[in-house]
């Protein structure tokens, strides 16, 4: 199958004009006037822009459904409105709750994971926000279920899975912290997350392993001229990325457009989002055991506390684009660098050959035509809007 003559962003990100070749899967070939045989499928694809299939590390919930629901039906609802919104990979990410809530759905996101839906998008992990953090930023999480960091414990959680999980956040600065970093960080990588810990504590635990900042400016200390807090910690080091909120609830559009211009590469778009999102407004929504309510798109519990988000990638990378920033840039921190922090970028993540043809088409007003997305030799248009 060929797409014809369209624009894409290629291995570099940088916008082409060229054609596509899809073949069990599989991208094969990228190009200008690719040869083409009598009888093959070609899709013309001028008036369209084709980007990588979105990939999330960080959600929750959306369509009424949660991680932390358990279940494989949960999941797959998720997977069903994550691909109509571009999302072609996501993490399933739980929350601070109690242990066997979390086996759960570490148990449900494995099943997904082995049986994939036709018409949803793929897990390709799972995210662990929780239950190692800090209980003075706890954000969102129950401070009862909070856990000082436990290797064992986590190593155990980790075999469950099957060695599905990518990400696991800690508070560095709790009692366990270094050892857990140290020993975690040979499973999957480490995030630095709802934390007290300083500028110091934080280049430290950097140091011992620690890779990845969650949801950056939230739940941690932040930058002062006299006190660089986490955030200028994870400035100030090449080999941490940071995931960030593109909402324009949790940060502000400014200080977004700052933070890609000193981090460029290190930064990747997460949504964060629960399962109100894709709800109506005004219904309370369970999110770890406390309630949430929505109003004017932002998600608070009862005491004024920001919960999360309702926002998706797709969603993320438009505001970012009226807001100034390059859309090769946006594109790149909502595919090929959340793809690289889990591990995945060999598979997904870029429009490349021998990568699988997870694609976004898009108009000229950067809203979905359609999603085109591989489940093994297998490479359907899942979504098709237009």
């Amino acid at each position: 199958m060929f797409i014809i003559n369209t624009t894409y962003l290629d291995k570099d990100f940088h916008l082409v004009k060229g054609d596509l070749q899809i073949e069990n899967g599989r991208i094969t070939a990228c190009g200008p006037h690719l040869p083409r045989n009598d009888g093959d499928t070609a899709i013309d694809a001028a008036d369209y822009t084709i980007v990588p299939g979105f990939v999330d590390v960080h959600i929750h919930g959306c369509d009424g459904a949660d991680t932390c629901d358990g279940t494989p039906e949960a999941l797959e609802k998720m997977a069903r409105f994550l691909l109509a919104h571009g999302v072609t990979s996501f993490c399933p990410t739980t929350m601070t709750v109690d242990r066997p809530t979390i086996e759960k759905a570490l148990l449900a996101a494995k099943s997904v994971h082995e049986s994939p839906i036709e018409d949803g998008a793929k897990v390709a992990g799972v995210n662990m926000e929780g239950p190692f953090i800090s209980a003075a930023r706890k954000g969102a999480q129950r401070e009862d279920d909070i856990v000082a960091p436990d290797f064992q414990m986590f190593r155990e959680l980790f075999d469950l899975s099957g060695g599905l999980v990518k990400l696991v956040d800690v508070a560095p600065e709790q009692p366990g912290g270094e050892d857990f970093v140290k020993r975690a960080k040979e499973l999957c990588r480490v995030s630095i997350a709802h934390t007290t810990a300083d500028y110091n504590t934080a280049k430290e635990s950097f140091d011992w392993g620690i890779t990845h900042a969650t949801h950056l400016f939230n739940a941690m200390n932040g930058l002062h001229h006299r006190d660089p807090g986490v955030v200028g910690a994870v400035f100030d080091d090449e080999r941490v990325r940071a995931e960030i909120i593109c909402d324009g609830q949790h940060i502000h559009p400014a200080v977004l457009k700052t933070a890609f211009r000193l981090m460029g590469d290190r930064l990747l778009i997460i949504s964060d989002s629960m399962r109100a999102n894709g709800m109506p407004e005004g219904t309370a929504y369970d999110l770890g055991g406390q309630m949430v309510t929505v109003s004017g798109g932002k998600a608070v519990l009862e005491d004024g506390t920001i919960a999360g988000s309702v926002s998706n990638l797709h969603q993320e990378v438009k505001n970012l684009v009226s807001w100034g920033v390059p859309l090769e840039t946006a594109v790149k921190s909502a595919s090929l660098i959340p793809a690289l922090q889990i591990g995945l970028d060999k598979e997904i993540g870029s429009i490349e050959p021998g990568k699988y043809a997870d694609l976004v088409i898009l108009d000229k007003d950067l809203e979905i035509s359609a999603v085109w997305i591989s489940h093994g030799e297998e490479t359907q248009c899942a979504v098709k809007k237009a």
